[in-house]
């Protein structure tokens, strides 16, 4: 682990603000980051490991040659070798179709990735995801490296099985740090039914207008920690939707995109209720939405509680705070149907900089179930879009009431009280 320390991203600082504050409910939820890094330690450190270079197997830096059969090769000996492993896949350009390296491991799996993996430019995959892991307790992915989707290639094409970049499933006491996605067919990465599993000083690339190119997707997930990370693409920065359970976020840059968001809920039948959600010290630019709770009209019933977003930094952000309970993607809803997704204990606080839409804060709850014990604190947002410039910004709700306390611009709904 030595090899990691003094490594730093340029961005590394970014949304550093200075405050600090934490919710006290948080309080609680903070061991699992200690219990995560001492176990990590742990399982890291009890085999010195060995080393299985993907070259050893027969993987050519050339660019052309399809290296997906010599990585699984060096991954399943890496894998199965007595203690914890590594595999190393050195500088240079190594094609790979698509491969899922799985587990469960005899000991704790490293992966070094120096230099880049590039998809090919087809479309058609077996799997929704080009590169997965899975099955894995103690694991670490690193290097400093770059997954190169090849997206543009097939953004034209309209399909929606588009593969995603990475895919992290059941792993527990996982970290994934210092490399880059690039240019994803569909979303960057998912991490779905991960426990103890660490995102920091990541890099995901992607032009505004790629097609759903979601940074992070976080589903069925508990414990999960986002920092110190850029994300810059075509969709949500980060989506955190059913099933997930204290989700900590601090110091993300993201933008251009969509935005941090919490959702979208609802869609589907028996989804799991979203909880313990703590997004802090990130910093939004040019992006269509800031912070974000959106759910599904005409939803099943289930419950999202207990979020929080805490000193946050706007830049020419056109909707800085919105919960929307009627989001309806591309019109594939029934919107007169109200949302069933009961949605409380909801905090905004320093929350402040600049919304390209007079109406910086926009709530539209359910009539079905209105949204409850909502706060707004020290919000300070200005309007510089290009419609009626100097125009104040605005609130507009429906269907909650706001408490609120501190700076407020805009002014509050009218609906709203006061709070210390």
């Amino acid at each position: 682990m030595h090899v990691l320390m003094g490594w730093r991203y340029p961005w590394e600082g970014y949304g550093d603000h200075g405050h600090g504050h934490e919710y006290e409910t948080m309080a609680a939820s903070i061991d699992f980051r200690i219990v995560s890094i001492l176990c990590l330690a742990l399982l890291s450190c009890l085999v010195e490991g060995t080393d299985f270079n993907v070259l050893d197997y027969g993987a050519k830096a050339d660019g052309k040659s399809d290296c997906a059969k010599a990585f699984l090769q060096a991954w399943q000996a890496a894998c199965h070798s007595p203690g914890s492993a590594k595999l190393v896949i050195p500088k240079g350009t190594f094609v790979v179709s698509e491969a899922m390296f799985t587990g469960p491991c005899t000991g704790f799996m490293t992966v070094q990735l120096i230099g880049t993996i590039q998809a090919t430019t087809g479309i058609q995959y077996k799997e929704p995801e080009w590169l997965g892991f899975e099955k894995l307790t103690g694991f670490l992915l690193t290097g400093g490296g770059t997954f190169d989707g090849q997206g543009q290639k097939v953004w034209e094409h309209n399909s929606s099985k588009k593969a995603v970049n990475l895919k992290f499933r059941h792993i527990t006491n996982g970290k994934i740090t210092q490399f880059t996605s690039l240019n994803p067919k569909g979303f960057h990465m998912c991490i779905n039914n991960c426990h103890f599993f660490e995102i920091t000083q990541i890099k995901i690339l992607a032009p505004g207008d790629s097609p759903n190119t979601d940074g992070m997707h976080v589903s069925s997930s508990n414990n999960v920690t986002i920092s110190k990370s850029l994300i810059s693409t075509g969709d949500d920065c980060i989506s955190i939707i059913q099933g997930d359970t204290g989700l900590h976020i601090t110091d993300v840059t993201c933008g251009p995109g969509h935005g941090i968001s919490v959702g979208s809920l609802g869609k589907y039948k028996n989804e799991k209720d979203v909880s313990d959600i703590f997004v802090s010290n990130c910093t939004l630019s040019d992006t269509t939405n800031g912070v974000r709770i959106k759910t599904w009209p005409g939803s099943p019933p289930s419950a999202a509680f207990n979020i929080n977003f805490e000193d946050i930094i706007m830049k020419n952000v056109k909707n800085p705070i919105i919960i929307d309970q009627e989001y309806c993607a591309a019109g594939s809803c029934k919107a007169s149907k109200a949302s069933k997704v009961k949605i409380s204990n909801v905090k905004f606080k320093n929350i402040r900089g600049t919304s390209t839409s007079k109406v910086a804060v926009k709530m539209r709850c359910s009539p079905e179930v209105p949204c409850i014990n909502v706060e707004l604190f020290d919000i300070n947002l200005k309007y510089v879009g290009a419609v009626l410039p100097g125009l104040s910004a605005l609130s507009e709700c429906s269907n909650v009431k706001v408490g609120c306390g501190g700076i407020l611009n805009p002014p509050p709904c009218l609906s709203s009280t006061r709070i210390s």
